[in-house]
């Protein structure tokens, strides 16, 4: 059973917690009392039309999108109100580890991206009685989320910024992500998913984080020896002091719960496989903001996908991290350009789309 204090308010910051009930899931089974943990900013208005919208990325929480909230940034919280969602099996939300036992990946049912948005869409409409958003926006993980509101509730969707993801996994991030999962499950203390504490996976999960440290940030990112934005002198400190005891803290089954769920990450799904209908559905206005140095969502493969969308921009974000430009270590130079494209987003007028 894993045991530890890495998934409390102390390690995340203060979160709400929403009760989405026995929660019935796309592939089969349902969460028992599905919970959901989320963080608001702002106040909602009196005609419930100022909503933004946040999806956590992989092995991401609430905490995570502190930094993109603020009066000085374009998700300003004097303006809007905004709620941040933790996703099913982050650790905070509905998880194996929180759940009833035996702990396992086994008995922990399969979660489709899609299973994330209906259940934020309950919280949203049963908690709030909201039924238009203003904005959606996550990167990564949190990208794929905000695709799959754009497409599964078009009309609700005024405007959406995925931000380094994809509305259809590639075959090669499916891949990349496999190497995570076997980084894990290949662990000789992992034994199909049973342990007695987190130190049993201690080398799978140090593995896991060495993968990161390759595919994470971009070449130029160690060639300009840039590990100083993350506050290290050296390679070595950055993946020993940094990205390892920062995986080493996870559950093992929340990272494999997210993982599967990204493998699979698909809005053609909803039209059976056909990409270009799905994408066509999407009626808001959309930013697609991918990392010009981002390994895994490369600008050429969301590029494509940004050509099937209606009323769609490209916004292309500089960061040497990589796809790790996500924690914004550049500080100014990654922020200034996120608030700048989604201050131009927000300006736009819903009556300006073209539908």
């Amino acid at each position: 059973m894993y045991k530890n204090d890495f998934y409390t308010k102390e390690i995340h910051g203060n979160y709400e917690l929403y009760d989405a009930g026995d929660f019935d899931l796309e592939d089969g089974g349902k969460i028992l009392d599905c919970t959901l943990a989320y963080k608001t900013f702002g106040e909602l208005n009196e005609a419930k039309d100022n909503v933004i919208v946040i999806p956590t990325w992989f092995a991401g929480t609430s905490n995570d999108y502190e930094s993109y909230i603020g009066e000085e940034r374009a998700l300003n919280p004097t303006k809007y109100f905004i709620i941040v969602i933790n996703q099913i099996g982050n650790g905070l939300s509905s998880s194996p580890h929180n759940s009833p036992e035996p702990i396992s990946m086994n008995n922990f049912p399969k979660v489709r991206i899609g299973d994330d948005v209906r259940a934020q869409h309950q919280l949203i409409t049963e908690k709030y009685g909201i039924k238009e958003i203003a904005l959606v926006v996550g990167g990564s993980m949190g990208a794929q989320q905000t695709y799959e509101w754009a497409v599964r509730y078009p009309d609700m969707v005024k405007r959406a910024a995925p931000i380094a993801g994809t509305a259809k996994n590639t075959t090669h991030d499916f891949l990349f992500t496999k190497t995570l999962m076997d980084a894990i499950t290949s662990d000789p203390g992992w034994n199909n998913g049973n342990y007695n504490s987190n130190t049993e996976v201690a080398e799978g999960l140090k593995r896991h984080a060495d993968i990161w440290s390759v595919m994470g940030l971009s070449t130029e990112f160690y060639q300009q020896e840039k590990w100083t934005l993350f506050g290290v002198d050296s390679a070595e400190e950055f993946v020993s002091g940094f990205l390892e005891p920062f995986f080493q803290g996870m559950d093992p089954n929340a990272l494999l719960t997210m993982a599967w769920k990204w493998q699979r990450g698909d809005v053609s799904r909803m039209t059976k496989g056909n990409l270009e209908e799905a994408l066509g559905r999407i009626k808001a206005k959309v930013f697609v903001m991918p990392i010009d140095e981002d390994i895994f969502f490369p600008p050429r493969d969301c590029k494509v996908e940004q050509n099937l969308i209606p009323n769609s921009e490209m916004k292309i974000i500089h960061s040497i991290a990589g796809h790790f430009g996500l924690f914004g270590g550049e500080g100014s130079y990654y922020h200034d350009q996120i608030d700048k494209h989604l201050n131009e987003l927000l300006s736009i007028a819903v009556a300006d789309k073209v539908f």
